[in-house]
């Protein structure tokens, strides 16, 4: 694989990196401010609360998912190892790379996997 196109999915992995930090930040922020609200509030205020606390929940563990998928890609980076699948180990297409850029496998390893997960 090129050292341009490594060089270009490193700083892609690391903008997508600032940006779920900054998200997560701003949701410790919103949190804040529903707990507050909670605190103050009648009981359907109460209960819409509790609706938006669970929905930012849910936000913050997707983004703390693909925080983990983002940093294991920079690390096989680091590692010498990225864009090969860790199955086969044969070459993850770039197309498949630019679309999902902390990609484990190869497309075919990735079906296989799944159909086993059925």
């Amino acid at each position: 694989m090129e050292n341009d196109f490594i060089e270009k999915m490193k700083e892609d992995l690391l903008e997508q990196k600032k940006t779920i930090l900054a998200s997560l930040a701003d949701q410790s922020d919103d949190m804040k401010s529903l707990i507050k609200t909670v605190e103050s509030g009648d009981e359907a205020d109460v209960a819409s609360d509790a609706i938006d606390r669970t929905l930012l929940t849910a936000i913050g563990t997707q983004d703390a998912r693909n925080l983990q998928l983002i940093e294991s890609a920079l690390d096989r980076i680091r590692q010498g190892k990225y864009g090969r699948c860790i199955k086969c180990g044969n070459d993850i297409p770039t197309e498949r790379l630019e679309a999902i850029p902390w990609a484990l496998m190869c497309v075919r390893c990735t079906e296989e996997e799944e159909r086993r997960n059925r």
